[in-house]
């Protein structure tokens, strides 16, 4: 188990950015494992991180199990347990990288089409395509497996269709919190789950349920284009970090390697 205190200087905000983000500030969760992975290495940061996701889904999904949309839920689920799959069978082929900058082209240019077009973010809701919703579950459940990074496709399927705040977040924290324990499953069968990194998972877990519920306050009490707005500029400047990290992986490897 981690006993420097650094670590824990770094976890505390850490878990909190990601209690908020879970229930439907995605964005802001992006930075956390960046920053535990300043003082321990990432696939060990990813493995203490996942049992804490798995621990806010429970809060998410019980506070806001009356708030999803039923058709959405289902679309995206179906994608997204087929792009786990995905991921277990070609980890090893396609590069953290290699995902990052694809998650984060994608994102941007959502975010840049969605403000040209006529109207932007006063444009009527539209509904997405039972061809799109698998499409972005499929990406979702992948990226999320290889790089962590499947809020992004999730956020360009819903994010257009302008569901109320409580829903779109409770769609997002059903969709992950089952998403999440099938990772979990795998990372097992991986050899990624140790004994060390659940003893710090389980100290950090009474900060992780408690910023999970200040997420779920807030989501209830912010309006809806304020929160729209909100989540169309996280999406843009997640898409910029991740294609600015995956950018900086490959340009590094060949030193590294």
């Amino acid at each position: 188990m981690i006993t420097d205190w650094h670590f824990y200087v770094l976890a505390v905000p850490a878990v909190m950015l990601i209690g908020i983000a879970k229930s439907g500030f995605s964005g802001v969760g992006l930075i956390s494992l960046p920053m535990l992975s300043l003082l321990i290495p990432p696939m060990q940061a990813a493995a203490i991180i996942l049992p804490i996701l798995m621990v806010q889904d429970i809060v998410g999904v019980i506070a806001l199990r009356r708030d999803y949309s039923p058709r959405n839920l289902i679309l995206l689920m179906m994608g997204g347990l087929c792009g786990v799959v995905l991921g277990m069978l070609l980890a090893k082929q396609v590069s953290d990288a290699e995902v990052m900058m694809m998650v984060g082209v994608v994102s941007c240019g959502f975010v840049i089409v969605t403000f040209l077009r006529k109207g932007g973010l006063e444009a009527p809701a539209k509904t997405g395509s039972v061809p799109a919703g698998l499409f972005w579950g499929l990406c979702a459940g992948f990226t999320s497996f290889i790089a962590n990074a499947g809020a992004p496709p999730v956020q360009v399927y819903l994010t257009p269709q302008k569901l109320t705040p409580a829903t779109y977040a409770g769609t997002f924290a059903i969709l992950f919190a089952v998403l999440n324990y099938v990772k979990f499953a795998a990372f097992i069968w991986l050899g990624q789950v140790t004994l060390p990194n659940l003893q710090v998972s389980f100290v950090l877990f009474p900060l992780a349920i408690g910023s999970s519920l200040l997420g779920v306050y807030l989501i209830r009490r912010v309006k809806a284009l304020f929160f729209y707005k909100i989540i169309y500029a996280l999406t843009f400047i997640v898409g910029l970090k991740l294609i600015y990290d995956g950018v900086l992986q490959i340009w590094l490897a060949p030193a590294g390697a």
